[in-house]
This record gives structure tokens, sequence and C-alpha cells, in this order.
């Protein structure tokens, strides 16, 4: 008996929308402008492209590194485009193939590229960005500072893996999630991240404190949490021709050898004490800071946790009210390590921004080398907006762009706001030049 084929109804719709069928709503259509902005992207990856093909000995690969690196920053800048199969299902559109020189991406293809093509390959693309951007201290009072201040933090992000390995994490460990720890070095002056390396979250190698130590470089000034106080990091550090300046815990044990003077700029900036110190108690001289330590007590608020203890999931005491700031920079007022302490905030907004505003709170890979990928990605988009508008990344710009990528906006009005947003950070600036002189 032949089986009756059940035919599409067309259902009427508002006149201003006109008919259509129910086939075309159950696959929704990605619309996305403005890719005529990627082409300006091309040089900067076209030598990316021959990356890992030496393998390809059939000679049938279609995805390719810098198209990889293309599709992702689609990603990051176009919230309309939110997970690796919208991903797979942009790069089948025209426009998308036109502008971007990529052919269809399956989800296998995307998923490989994460594991096959080399972060670091994209290392060189940022330091040539970053070279154009405008370097400018965001508070007149750090030009004094010659060494480059690099705020330096962790931060994790969830993963979901496959669903046979989530089951098997789930019935071992209580959870069916991966977490992973975003190692991030982020330039106070360009407010620009500038290195970040992917780890499991744990002890051992993947201990923030360890890789800080691989990496460190000379002519820094690292500023850091007290996540990050240990002796040997300390001599490490000063051992690179680099400097530190990093909150203590408040039951770090020390012993004055000399008060320093306070100014009144000083007390104006929340000082109590200024002070050169030794660090630890019954330490041994091996893991013993082998340089003069300058202890800074400065007033802040005090910090109590709602539930009386520790955060959860945080290893962090409450705080007593007073930051204890270590550094080994010796002849820098007070009142300026105070500021540059305060600086180390802003490594948290582009966390922030990255998780809330970049795509960062979902990743489209499942291992390390895919996760840093995606994050070099955010930050070349960082760098971009930085370069197309004049100014810093801010999150009302990236919106418009984002408005923009999915049609909302105009070109026109995208104009308009970069040039507003240029006279509003001109404006600041010239206040700050009055300020500074008066």
């Amino acid at each position: 008996m032949p089986t009756k084929t059940k035919r599409l109804k067309r259902r009427k719709l508002p006149d201003d929308q006109g008919e259509r069928t129910q086939e075309s709503l159950v696959k929704p259509k990605i619309k996305i402008e403005g890719l005529k902005y990627f082409a300006m992207l091309k040089p900067l990856l076209e030598h990316l492209h021959e990356h890992e093909c030496q393998r390809d000995t059939a000679g049938n690969r279609t995805l390719h590194y810098d198209q990889y690196c293309m599709l992702v920053l689609l990603y990051v800048l176009n919230p309309t485009v939110s997970s690796l199969r919208a991903i797979s299902q942009a790069s089948e559109l025209t426009k998308v193939r036109d502008k971007l020189g990529n052919e269809k991406a399956s989800l296998g293809s995307l998923s490989e590229a994460g594991g096959l093509f080399s972060a670091d390959h994209l290392k060189p693309v940022i330091e040539a960005l970053s070279a154009e951007v405008n370097d400018a201290a965001p508070d007149p009072r750090l030009s004094s500072i010659q060494q480059t201040i690099t705020a330096v933090d962790g931060s994790l992000v969830n993963a979901l893996p496959s669903l046979i390995a989530a089951s098997i994490l789930k019935q071992t460990t209580g959870s069916a999630l991966v977490r992973w720890r975003l190692h991030t070095h982020f330039e106070v002056n360009n407010l620009l991240p500038v290195r970040v390396d992917v780890t499991p979250d744990g002890g051992g190698e993947h201990d923030e404190r360890a890789v800080l130590k691989r990496v460190l470089e000379e002519d820094r000034l690292y500023v850091m949490d007290r996540g990050y106080a240990k002796f040997s990091l300390f001599n490490s550090i000063v051992a690179s021709s680099s400097s530190y300046v990093c909150r203590l815990r408040d039951n770090t044990v020390y012993k004055t050898t000399q008060e320093l003077e306070l100014t009144e700029g000083d007390r104006a900036a929340g000082v109590l004490n200024d002070k050169i110190v030794k660090l630890g108690g019954s330490s041994s001289s091996s893991s013993s800071p082998d340089h003069p330590i300058r202890l800074i007590q400065i007033r802040c608020t005090p910090h109590q946790n709602r539930t009386g203890g520790k955060a959860r999931g945080s290893k962090a005491p409450n705080s007593d009210g007073i930051l204890r700031i270590a550094t080994n920079l010796l002849n820098v007022p007070a009142e300026i390590i105070a500021l540059i302490y305060a600086y180390r905030w802003t490594i948290e907004i582009f966390f922030r921004f990255y998780k809330q505003l970049m795509g960062g709170d979902h990743l489209i890979s499942h291992n390390a080398n895919g996760i840093q990928i995606q994050v070099y990605c955010s930050v070349i988009a960082c760098l971009l907006i930085n370069l197309w508008t004049g100014s810093r990344p801010t999150k009302r710009t990236f919106e418009m762009i984002s408005f923009y990528f999915q049609g909302l906006a105009t070109e026109e009005e995208l104009i308009a706001h970069i040039e507003k947003q240029a006279a509003a950070e001109e404006a600041k600036r010239a206040k700050e030049e009055r300020k500074e002189i008066c």
C-alpha cells in the first residue's frame, strides 16, 4: 500500500512579511553584513595558508589555517554566529565564501582544525598589530615607569567534552565539566592582552606561578595578586631583569629593617606605611628572597564574604582592610606603587569583556591549542577594533560593531559612533593634560 506524502502547508503571515512555508522557518538564516572589513585581515593571515599542508598528500584540504582564523574571527565579532555549528552554517553563505575566501567547512573539519594548527603562529600577528596601537599610559603619572607594566592573572573557563568523556568524568569526579585556565599577560599602557597560555586547571606544572616562571621576559613590571606571592618567583623575576608589584597575604610574616618616610601624596593615596622588610620566618635560604623587598601597606575597604567564610570556589580569605604590596622597586614613590596595583583590575575587566561580549563563555574547541587559537583571535579582534576606531575597545563600541555585522546599524551610523568616541577620548586626554599642568 503506497504511503502518503505529507505536503507542507503554507500559512498566511502578516502582510509586511508576505507568505512563507513552514520549511523556511525550520533553519533560521544567518545574516552577516560588513564583511568587507574582513578583506583587511587577509594580508595578515595569508602566510598561514600552507601551515600543516605537508601532511595533505592527497591535496584535498579545503580548510586552511588562515581561513579557519577568519571564521573564528567571524564568530568573535558577530553574536549571530554563536557555536561551531553556526560557523559551519555561515561558511556555506555566498557572501562569506567570497569575502573570507573559504569553502564550506564541515563540523569535522572545524573540530580537527583546533588541534591541528599551532596557536603559536598567531603570536607574530598579534605583535605586528600591537606595534600599530597607540601606546599611552592611561594615567600620566605612570609614564615615569620605564618598564612595561604587565598585569598577570588567570581565569577559568568550562568546557563540556564529548558525551562519553562527560559520562566518565561525572562518575569519577562528580562533574561533567572540564576546566581550563587562561594564564594572561595584559599590558596596562595599551589595555590589551599580549600573551595567553592555556593549561588544565590544576597544580604542579599548571600552577599559575609555575606557568609565569616559564615565560618571564626582561624589562617588564609584573603586577600580580596574592596567588602569585612566592619567594622563588620573585627571585626569578628579578633575575630576568624585570620587576614586580605583588599583593601579599594578610598573614604574611616579615621583619622590618627600615622605615621609609611618607609624603603628603602617599597619605592622600591611602598609604599607611612604607618600609624595607625581610619576608618569611623560618624559610630555607634557598627559597628566601635574594634581593631587598619593600612592603607598602595601603588602606582599602574591608571585604567580608556574605557567607562569613570563603566565597564558593574561591581560595581567597576575607580582607582586613589593608593591602600589603611587595615590590623590588625601591625608588618609586609609594603613591605610584599604589596606583600601579590599582591598574591590576584592568585584566579583570578584560576577562569580563572577553567572556560576556566576545564569546569566551562558550568554547568552540575542547583542547588547549584550539582554546588558545580562539583566545588569540579575540585578542586580534580587540586590536583590530582599536585600529579601526582609533581608541581602546569599549562595550558600547563592540555592541555597535556587532549591530553593524548583523545589519542593524548602517556603516554611516558606525562611523558616526566611532567619531563620537574619538572626540570623547580626545577631550578626556586634554582634560588630563590640563590637570597635570595645574
